[in-house]
C-alpha cells in the first residue's frame, strides 16, 4: 500500500470558490489478490488497543506535516475566517489553475491539467520545485478593509475639520465683535474721564460758593436767633415789670410781716419736730440781689402765666398717643440732660463729649453750641431772659453762656466735686446748683458769688429745683427729699419714703406760679388749712424717682407719705418731668424706654422704646411734644 498526492478540486468552508487545493490521498493500484503479500501478525501484538493505532497514525500525520510545512512560507491570515482557523496555503499550480479558470481559458487549463497529471504519474515532476504563493486575495481583502477604514477616518477627520472651521469662523466673528465693543468701551471710558475732569473742575468752582452761602446762612440764622432772643428778653422784662407792679406792697413793713408769718408757719407746722438749725451761712454784701416776693421759682412761670390748668389744656393730648416723629443725632457721646426753650421750638442738650448744643425743632438744625468744661457735662438749663444758658459738669463748676454768641459769660466755682444740675430763679438773679459733695449752693449772678450753701444731705445731691418765691426742692442719694428756704439756708422739711438712692425730683406746674395765699410751697401747710382744702392733684404735687425704678408722687400739703407709687423697675429711673398742664408725667428709664404716666388714673399709659438707656425727658411749653435724650447721643422727638 502506497500513499501518493493526488490533485482534486473541492470546495471548503472559508476557501475561495472555484480554487484548487492540495489534499493527501492513498493511491492503491488495481492488483490482484494473488500478487498481494500478507505479513503474519504476531500474537503478542494482538493485545494492543485500537486507540493506540489511531494515536500513532495522528502522530505520524503531524510529523509529516511538520516536515512539509516549513518549506512553504506562511500565508497571510484571513480576517474573514473564524477565530483560530487559517486557510490552507495555495500552491503555484493551484494559482495557475485559478488564474486560467478566472480568465476563462478552459482549453489551456485542460492542457495544463493533462500534462501535469501525466508528468505526476510518470514521476517526471520534481515536487521540490513546487512551492506556494501568498494568498493575494486575502491580502487584497485586508488591504481593502484597511483602505475602507482609512477612508472612513478621513471622512471623520474631514467632518471634524469642517466643524472646527465653522467654530473657528464663529470665534473669529466673536473676536471681531468683542474687539469692536472693547474699542467702543475705551472711547466711552475716555469720554467719561473727560466728563469727570470737567465735573471736578466745576465742583472745585462750586465749593467756595457753597461755603460762602453756608457761612452766610449760619450768620443769618444766628442773627435771627439773636433777634428773637432779644425780643423775648424784652417781652420777659415787660411781663416781669408788670408782675412787679402788680405784686408791690404799699409798705416795706408789710413785706416783713408776711415773710415773718411764713417763717413762723414753717417752724410750727409740725410741733413734734425740733426747729431746724441753719444748715449754712447767709452773708449779705453790697451789690447782692434780693429775693423777690410772690414770684415763681423756675422758667415755666412766665410761660404758664395766665393759663388755667383744667380749662385751657388741649383735649387732644393723650398719654398713650405719643408717636416717634424724628430723631436728631446730637452728640457722639451719651446725652446727660435736655432743656426745652421756654417759648421757642428749640431744645438744649448736654453730653459727655463736654459740649452743649442748641437745636431747632422739629427739623434738628444746629443753632448754637459751646465747649469749655474740662470734663463731661451733667446738666443744662435756660435763663429766664432766654438769652443765656447754664451748664454743670464733672469739673465741679457752673457756667453761664451767651446763646447769641455761644461764648462763656460767667464761671462759678465752689463745689469740691462734680455738679449735677442747676436751676434758675424766675427773676434771673439767682441760680441753684447741686453737687456730689452733698451740698447745694445758691449763686448771685449780679455779684457773681455764692450767696448760701445748704448742707444737710448725707449723700450726693442729684437734682435741685426752685419752688415758689424762695423755696428749693432737692433729691439726694441718701434716699431723701428736702425742702429748703433759699433766703435763710434752712431745711424746712425732710421727706422719706424711698428705699433706694434718688436720681431726680420735679415739681408740678403750679408750684412755679405765684401763690394765691400766704401758704408757701416750701412750708407745706397741712391739708386742713383753708388754702389747701382740695384733694391731691398734680397741680400741687412733686414727683421723685430712684435707682430701683420706683416713682412716687407727693402732695406738697402733706408729705408724710406718697399718694401714688408707680413701679417702673427693676432698672433705675433717671429723670421725671411734668407736662405743662399737669396731666402727664414722663419717666426716663435705664432700660431704654420712656414711660408716660397718666395722672388722671395714676397708671403707665404708654411706653416709648429707644435704642439705648434714656437719660433725660422734657415737654415743650405747649405739651404737644415730648423730647427724650438717650445714651446713644440721639434726641427723640415724640408727638
Amino acid at each position: 500500500m502506497t500513499a501518493d498526492l493526488t490533485m482534486t478540486t473541492s470546495r471548503k468552508q472559508g476557501s475561495i470558490p472555484g480554487s484548487f487545493h492540495l489534499r493527501f490521498t492513498e493511491f492503491i493500484p488495481a492488483e490482484s489478490d494473488e500478487t498481494f503479500q500478507y505479513e503474519e501478525v504476531i500474537e503478542e501484538d494482538s493485545s494492543l488497543p485500537e486507540e493506540e493505532d489511531l494515536e500513532a497514525t495522528v502522530l505520524a500525520v503531524k510529523q509529516r506535516s511538520d516536515v512539509i510545512q516549513p518549506a512553504a512560507p506562511q500565508p497571510a491570515r484571513n480576517t474573514n475566517t473564524r477565530a483560530g482557523v487559517c486557510p490552507p496555503p495555495e500552491a503555484v499550480e493551484d494559482y495557475l489553475r485559478n488564474f486560467l479558470l478566472k480568465m476563462g481559458m478552459t482549453k489551456t487549463l485542460d492542457c495544463f491539467q493533462t500534462e501535469w497529471n501525466e508528468m505526476l504519474q510518470k514521476g517526471m515532476l520534481n515536487t521540490e520545485l513546487v512551492g506556494v504563493v501568498a494568498d493575494v486575495y486575502i491580502q487584497n481583502h485586508r488591504l481593502d478593509s484597511e483602505l475602507t477604514s482609512v477612508h472612513r477616518e478621513r471622512d471623520e477627520y474631514r467632518s471634524m475639520a469642517s466643524a472646527t472651521a465653522e467654530t473657528l469662523t464663529g470665534l473669529q466673528t466673536a473676536r471681531d465683535f468683542h474687539r469692536m465693543h472693547h474699542k467702543r468701551v475705551l472711547q466711552e471710558k475716555n469720554r467719561l474721564i473727560e466728563d469727570m475732569k470737567k465735573l471736578k473742575a466745576q465742583c472745585g468752582r462750586y465749593e467756595p460758593a457753597v461755603r460762602q452761602i453756608s457761612e452766610r446762612y449760619q450768620s443769618v440764622f444766628r442773627q435771627k436767633m439773636l433777634v428773637s432772643l432779644e425780643r423775648d428778653k424784652a417781652l420777659a422784662q415787660v411781663q416781669r415789670l408788670q408782675a412787679t407792679l402788680h405784686n408791690m406792697e404799699p409798705s416795706e413793713g408789710g413785706q416783713s410781716l408776711n415773710q415773718d408769718a411764713r417763717q413762723a408757719r414753717c417752724k410750727t407746722k409740725n410741733p413734734s419736730k425740733k426747729t431746724p438749725e441753719p444748715s449754712g451761712s447767709v452773708k449779705h454784701v453790697a451789690g447782692d440781689s434780693k429775693f423777690p416776693v410772690g414770684r415763681g421759682g423756675n422758667n415755666s412761670a412766665l410761660s404758664m402765666k395766665g393759663r388755667t390748668m383744667d380749662s385751657d389744656a388741649p383735649n387732644t393730648a393723650k398719654a398713650d398717643g405719643f408717636q416717634l416723629r424724628s430723631t436728631i443725632k446730637a452728640h457722639s457721646r451719651p446725652i446727660s440732660c435736655l432743656a426745652h426753650h421756654p417759648s421757642k421750638c428749640a431744645v438744649a442738650s448736654s453730653s459727655d463729649d463736654r459740649m452743649w448744643k442748641l437745636w431747632g425743632l422739629p427739623a434738628g438744625d444746629l443753632g448754637a453750641s459751646g465747649e469749655g468744661h474740662t470734663d463731661w457735662l451733667s446738666g443744662v438749663g435756660f435763663h429766664p431772659d432766654e438769652t443765656k444758658l447754664g451748664t454743670t459738669g464733672g469739673d465741679g463748676s457752673v457756667r453761664i453762656w451767651d446763646l447769641g454768641r455761644g461764648q462763656l459769660v460767667l464761671s462759678l466755682r465752689g463745689h469740691s466735686a462734680a455738679t449735677w444740675r442747676c436751676s434758675f430763679h424766675s427773676c434771673g438773679d439767682f441760680v441753684a446748683s447741686c453737687s456730689m459733695d452733698t451740698t447745694i449752693k445758691v449763686w448771685d449772678l449780679q455779684s457773681e458769688r455764692c450767696r448760701s450753701t445748704l448742707r444737710g444731705h448725707r449723700g450726693s445731691v442729684n437734682s435741685v429745683d426752685f419752688l415758689g418765691s424762695s423755696g428749693l426742692l432737692s433729691a439726694s442719694a441718701d434716699k431723701t427729699l428736702r425742702l429748703w428756704d433759699a433766703r435763710t439756708a434752712l431745711c424746712c422739711q425732710t421727706v422719706r419714703g424711698h428705699s433706694s438712692p434718688l436720681n431726680a425730683a420735679a415739681a408740678g406746674p403750679c408750684c412755679s406760679s405765684p401763690p394765691s395765699s400766704p401758704c408757701s410751697p416750701c412750708c407745706s401747710s397741712p391739708p386742713s388749712s383753708p388754702c389747701c382744702s382740695s384733694p391731691p392733684s398734680s397741680s400741687c404735687s412733686i414727683a421723685s424717682c430712684d435707682s430701683s425704678g420706683v416713682v412716687m408722687l407727693w402732695d406738697l400739703r402733706n408729705l408724710a407719705a406718697p399718694f401714688v407709687v408707680v413701679e417702673t423697675g427693676p432698672r433705675p429711673s433717671n429723670q421725671v418731668a411734668f407736662d405743662p398742664w399737669g396731666r402727664m408725667l414722663a419717666v426716663a428709664g435705664e432700660d431704654g424706654s420712656a414711660r408716660v404716666v397718666d395722672l388722671s388714673t395714676n397708671q403707665v399709659a404708654g411706653v416709648l422704646h429707644h435704642d439705648d438707656a434714656v437719660q433725660s425727658v422734657t415737654f415743650d411749653p405747649t405739651g404737644a411734644y415730648l423730647l427724650s435724650g438717650a445714651s446713644d447721643g440721639k434726641i427723640y422727638v415724640w408727638s
